[in-house]
This record gives C-alpha cells, sequence and structure tokens, in this order.
C-alpha cells in the first residue's frame, strides 16, 4: 500500500557567486590569468581595464515600481569601487612581466626526433602511436599487444610484435636515454648500453651484468649474493658498479609532461623584510583591472528611457542582465579571492613571525589549518584551499604555503616542537649513520628520545617515508 506523506528538511545549497568563488580561491596565480582570459571571451559585458572616473548617473524613473514585468537596470550601472589593495607592482613604477619560461613538451622533442628517421607513412604511424603511449615519466606501461588493437581499431594498421618492438628500439636511441623503457630494468640497461658504447671499462660491464643477471638481488642489496652469482671475489668491483647504476637517471621523462610546457613558479605573495619590518604583497597577477562595459550600460539606460513595449528589445536587455550579473559576480569573486588570499596570509605571517625574520626553520612552530582558520573565522576547507595551491617569496627562497604546516611533538621539557625540526634531527642521524650498520627505525627512535623528543617508531617510520629515505636494510652500502 503506497502512502504520501511529507517531510521537512533543513539544506544548504552553495549559490552560484560561492561556487564562483571556490573555483577561483583554489587555482593558483598563474592559472587565474587563463581563467580570466576565459570569462572574457564568454562574457561581452566584463572588459579589461580601469574603472572611469567619471560615474555613470543612475538617475532613472521609476514609471510602474509594482510592475514585475519591468526590470530594474538601476543595480546594474553603478560603479565597483576596485581598489584598496597593495600589490607588488602598483604605483608609478611600470607593472613588469614575471618571466615564464616555456620549452618544448617530452612529446614534441620525441616526435622531432622521430623525422629524422627513414620511415614510410607506415612505420611513422607505429611510432606516433608507441611516443603517444609514453607517460610524463618517460616509460611505456601499456601492453604492446593493447598498443597493436588501438593501431587496428584507430588507425586501420595490422600490425604485430616484432614489427611494433623493432620501431619501438629506434625510439629507445632517443634522448633523453632510458626513454620509452617498460620497466626501470630495461631503462637502466639502456643508458648502460649507451655508455658501453661510448666507454669499455669494467664498471659499466659489470653493471649492465647485475642488472641482466642479478636485477632481484641488486633492488634488495643483496650484495653477498651478487658476488657469489657473478664469482667476482673484489668487492671493490661491485661497489664501483652499484655506484654507476645509482648515478643513472630511474626517470628519464623527468617531471615533463606531454601536455604541459615547462614554466618558473609564479609566487601569489611577495614579502619583504625592510630593515626588520615585514611587508607583505599580493602579487598584482591576482587583482586584474575588470569593469563592466559602458557601451552595455548605455544600452541599459536607453531601454530604461524607451516605451519598454518592443519585445525584441525587452529580450536583448534581459540577455544583457543576465551578462551583468555573471559580470558583477565575477568581480566580487575575484575581489573577495584577493580578500581570503591575504587575510589567510597575514594569519600565517603573524603565527609564525620569528621564523619570517630571519628563514631559520628551528624558529617554525608546529600549526595546523585550524590554528589559522580559529585566527581569521573561516572555516577550514577555505584555508586548506588557499594553502594547498598558494606561494610565497621570500628574501630566502620561494615556499609553498603548505610548507609552513607541521605537527606539534612533545618534548622532555614540555614544549611543542614542529615535526620539521623533527625530521632535520633525523635526518642528519640518518647522514651521519656507518652506512656498512645504518640505523633501524627502533635505533632511530632511541637515538630522538636521547635529545628529548618524545616520538614512537611508527612516527619515525612515517617521517622516514615522507622524507623519501628507504628502510635500513636498502641503505646499506659496502
Amino acid at each position: 500500500m503506497q502512502k504520501l506523506s511529507l517531510n521537512q528538511s533543513l539544506q544548504q545549497k552553495l549559490s552560484p557567486q560561492q561556487i564562483q568563488f571556490i573555483k577561483l580561491l583554489q587555482i593558483p596565480t598563474a592559472e587565474l590569468e587563463s581563467r580570466v582570459e576565459q570569462e572574457l571571451e564568454d562574457n561581452p559585458v566584463l572588459e579589461e581595464g580601469k574603472e572611469e572616473s567619471d560615474e555613470l548617473s543612475n538617475e532613472f524613473e521609476e514609471e510602474d515600481a509594482g510592475n514585475d514585468d519591468e526590470l530594474d537596470v538601476e543595480d546594474y550601472l553603478q560603479d565597483d569601487d576596485f581598489s584598496g589593495y597593495k600589490m607588488q607592482g602598483d604605483g608609478d613604477n611600470e607593472d613588469k612581466e614575471m618571466p615564464i619560461a616555456t620549452s618544448s613538451t617530452l612529446n614534441e622533442q620525441l616526435m622531432n626526433q622521430l623525422g629524422f628517421l627513414r620511415l614510410d607513412d607506415r612505420q611513422y604511424i607505429i611510432g606516433k602511436q608507441l611516443i603517444g603511449s609514453i607517460e610524463s615519466d618517460g616509460y611505456i606501461r601499456r601492453d604492446l599487444e593493447s598498443i597493436i588493437n588501438d593501431l587496428a581499431f584507430s588507425q586501420n594498421i595490422e600490425t604485430d610484435i616484432d614489427e611494433v618492438e623493432e620501431i619501438l628500439r629506434k625510439i629507445q636511441d632517443f634522448d633523453p636515454p632510458g626513454i620509452a623503457a617498460r620497466d626501470l630494468q630495461e631503462c637502466l640497461l639502456l643508458q648502460l648500453e649507451r655508455r658501453a658504447d661510448q666507454d669499455h671499462n669494467v664498471d659499466v660491464i659489470v653493471a649492465k651484468q647485475i642488472l641482466e643477471q642479478c636485477f632481484d638481488e641488486f633492488s634488495k642489496k643483496h650484495y653477498d649474493k651478487i658476488m657469489k652469482k657473478l664469482d667476482i671475489d673484489d668487492e671493490e668491483y661491485v661497489k664501483d658498479a652499484m655506484e654507476l647504476i645509482r648515478k643513472l637517471n630511474p626517470k628519464p621523462g623527468g617531471t615533463s609532461s606531454g601536455l604541459v610546457r615547462t614554466q618558473y613558479l609564479i609566487p601569489d605573495f611577495i614579502l619583504t623584510n625592510n630593515n626588520g619590518k615585514l611587508e607583505l604583497a599580493l602579487n598584482s597577477r591576482n587583482a586584474p583591472e575588470l569593469r563592466v562595459s559602458r557601451s552595455y550600460s548605455d544600452m541599459l539606460q536607453a531601454y530604461d528611457k524607451s516605451d519598454k513595449k518592443d519585445k525584441k528589445l525587452k529580450d536583448t536587455v534581459q540577455f544583457v542582465k543576465q551578462k551583468l550579473d555573471a559580470a558583477k559576480w565575477f568581480i566580487d569573486a575575484i575581489k573577495q579571492r584577493q580578500q581570503t588570499l591575504m587575510n589567510t596570509m597575514r594569519a600565517i605571517l603573524e603565527y609564525q613571525y620569528e621564523y619570517f625574520q630571519e628563514g631559520d626553520e628551528s624558529e617554525l612552530r608546529p600549526m595546523i589549518l585550524k590554528d589559522i582558520a580559529n585566527m581569521i573565522n573561516m572555516d577550514i576547507s577555505t584555508v586548506s584551499r588557499v594553502a594547498n595551491s598558494k606561494s610565497i617569496q621570500t628574501d630566502f627562497g620561494i615556499f609553498p604555503l603548505k610548507y609552513f604546516f607541521s605537527e606539534g611533538i612533545a618534548t622532555d621539557s614540555g614544549e611543542d616542537v614542529s615535526s620539521r625540526e623533527v625530521k632535520n634531527e633525523l635526518r642528519e642521524l640518518i647522514e651521519g649513520e656507518d652506512k656498512k650498520k645504518p640505523l633501524s627505525d627502533d635505533k632511530l627512535e632511541k637515538l630522538l628520545k636521547a635529545k628529548g623528543y618524545n616520538i614512537a617508531r611508527r612516527t619515525v617510520a612515517k617521517y622516514r617515508e615522507q622524507m623519501n629515505i628507504p628502510v635500513a636494510r636498502l641503505r646499506k652500502e659496502l
């Protein structure tokens, strides 16, 4: 039996302006310009430039205030005061562009090299498909059978493993060395083979034998098993070969991407120390000069003075009104973004004031998102969006804001110290250890406790992993 009932519930929904603000807040300065350009292209009412000094006239006669069909255009003709922030580049000085260096992408570099091979059209398409399958770190992880299927379905080319592998080997001769490998072992061997062509010394020969015959033992650093398997008596041969392997590049693609070009980091904030007085400025790129188009405002004025009976004109003005709404929402969101960025950064600056004086890591206080959120009376998620995507330029380098956030570790004296300080101590202990007998996590825990840091073994392991430091067994050297 069906039953009809009414339920009352309270739901919170974000307004379009709030959604717009959230999206703008989380993007860094470098992406803001693209977002503004997109909005300028999509909305003809929005345009670049400073607000005109003479204010638009807002004197309109309300012929029928009670008629819901009439448009109230007065709200859309008021100027916005788009000022009030100290911007880097403001004043009489010219607003100089920060340099962005572009370079060809990994995909473009490989395609250029492919063009120098004497390939027919069929082979070129296969080579292009292989290059397109190379990931940003330089590896091909997609199996060749799948690539063959892709060629059959998308390019109508029937091929086999032998033909694809033949072209793959040609691509593996491209720069950077090790490119288009299918796993780490192949990547390192490709680099060693180039060295072998140029240098036939013992280190290269032994290194190739280790990778070809003892890769499992190599990955686990079982030196005794390697020497026994290769029948080598002198451990110096293995030690020198291992050192050579360590100098090879495990990620030949680096940080390059087939889609993104290399560019300098553009800071969102600029902090200067003027004789002990810290001065914070927002990068001027965060404050684009935007205004509502005067011509569209004039169109609304003309409509207000007309008899308002023309349906076609009324539909046009309704469209303009929607675009005016969108333009004003966007400008307001940009302004709100500036306010939130500055409020958040000022709070971080106040909390970590001693650190920003000299850049001494030992002065970093334990600080979590909630600390800053409480200071500026905002939600933790808002602070997180700012901290995860913004950076600040200081006299001692450029740092992401998340660098200044860390947990607190209790000491014997009852004080809290930053986890970053503990990590520095941990790194120093590991760097100073005897590499023939590296320190275990248990031993590191005891040494840190002896220094006054109350820390558990699992926390030592967590910090070690965060710093990309392997376990003791893998740090062992001959």
